[in-house]
């Protein structure tokens, strides 16, 4: 394969109509790659991270050296892209991943779905599904993947302060451990969580999936991703269960796992069928 090191190209697109409207920022990395039908990797960041987080930055740099495309953008509210955070929702973030998805245009992909980044993926290929139209999916790589994480994750914990906080003001904070901004969950968010369900019944995601969770996780703990697992096909999944494993993956090691997790959905969509 051939490979370039160049800058990713910065594009704008505007999802949303009128007072819906928001300008949502893209790096795109074109293919550079001689192996025909390559997919591209697109990256889906998880709540309050953007594009240029440590993971997403590493994807980027494995299509570099691979040759193959590689498609980061944040959510409205998230990183570089406009747009208020609090009106965001999984059905607003979703609508902006299948913009990006529509304006990139790839014959085919290979989702990269951190946290809440997973639950978007998941959604993502069911709406692809549903249209009967876009690129086919090559795979997906899930880490830590939080699906249905405000119904699962937050609802049933959250405290009397905070049920009160939501019902009067609209949203509840609670401190970070990633940034000295308190992470906000609004009413909305939580609301149309149930909306976008997918641990109801079968996922049918048409493509490989490879989950990777750290069993130290204090966000997303890894008996979520074994209840993932009952809702997709067994014989089309990995899980890799990392025993020190934080939230983030982000060690060199994970990151390792991840490009190599990447790299089989990559060199299984180009072997042709024998």
């Amino acid at each position: 394969m051939t490979s370039t090191f160049s800058a990713p190209r910065a594009e704008t697109i505007t999802v949303g109509h009128s007072d819906q409207a928001r300008d949502i920022a893209i790096l795109a990395r074109p293919a550079a790659t001689t192996v025909p039908n390559a997919p591209a990797l697109l990256w889906l960041g998880g709540y309050r991270s953007d594009m240029s987080g440590t993971k997403a930055m590493e994807m980027d740099a494995l299509a570099a050296e691979k040759g193959l495309a590689a498609i980061r953008f944040d959510y409205s509210g998230h990183g570089a892209s406009g747009g208020d955070f609090r009106k965001g929702t999984i059905s607003r973030w979703l609508e902006e991943a299948l913009a990006v998805v529509d304006h990139a245009a790839p014959p085919s992909l290979v989702l990269v779905g951190s946290s809440m980044g997973g639950w978007i993926a998941l959604r993502l290929a069911q709406e692809l599904a549903r249209r009967g139209t876009g690129p086919r999916l090559a795979g997906m790589v899930l880490i830590a993947p939080a699906p249905d994480f405000t119904i699962d994750l937050i609802e049933p914990n959250l405290s009397t302060a905070e049920r009160l906080s939501l019902t009067e003001r609209g949203y509840f904070e609670e401190p970070s451990e990633y940034s000295p901004e308190p992470n906000i969950f609004t009413r909305a968010l939580i609301e149309d969580g149930r909306a976008n369900r997918v641990l109801t019944g079968i996922i049918e995601t048409g493509c490989p999936v490879h989950i990777l969770q750290g069993m130290a996780d204090p966000d997303v703990p890894y008996a979520h991703a074994l209840k993932l697992m009952e809702f997709l096909p067994a014989d089309d999944i990995v899980l890799t269960l990392v025993r020190d494993g934080d939230h983030r993956l982000s060690r060199p090691e994970d990151i390792a796992r991840m490009k190599t997790a990447i790299l089989s959905m990559v060199d299984a969509d180009a072997t042709p069928d024998l």
